[in-house]
């Protein structure tokens, strides 16, 4: 895939809620909504089209140590729904 994910550096530590282990942190829309996503997600070809997607209209920004998808967040919760009951 064409993203990186950074890692978390120490100054953010604080600022930044525990991620648990096999899941990445998502920052959704305007409002940057975080949410925890299981990374077996990045395997789904829903979830990689809407990372196409992103990386076509917009360049990835990592600004709060997690990816950032600018779309609608019922769109987002819509595909995660979806991806839960594969």
């Amino acid at each position: 895939m064409g993203f990186r994910i950074p890692g978390i550096r120490r100054s953010s530590l604080a600022v930044t809620k525990a991620v648990p282990k096999g899941c990445l942190a998502v920052y959704v829309g305007e409002k940057m909504k975080r949410f925890v996503i299981p990374i077996s997600y990045l395997n789904q070809p829903l979830f990689r089209q809407l990372l196409s997607q992103v990386e076509e209209e917009f360049v990835y920004d990592h600004p709060m140590g997690g990816l950032t998808i600018p779309c609608r967040e019922d769109a987002f919760l819509d595909l995660t729904s979806r991806l839960n009951g594969l």
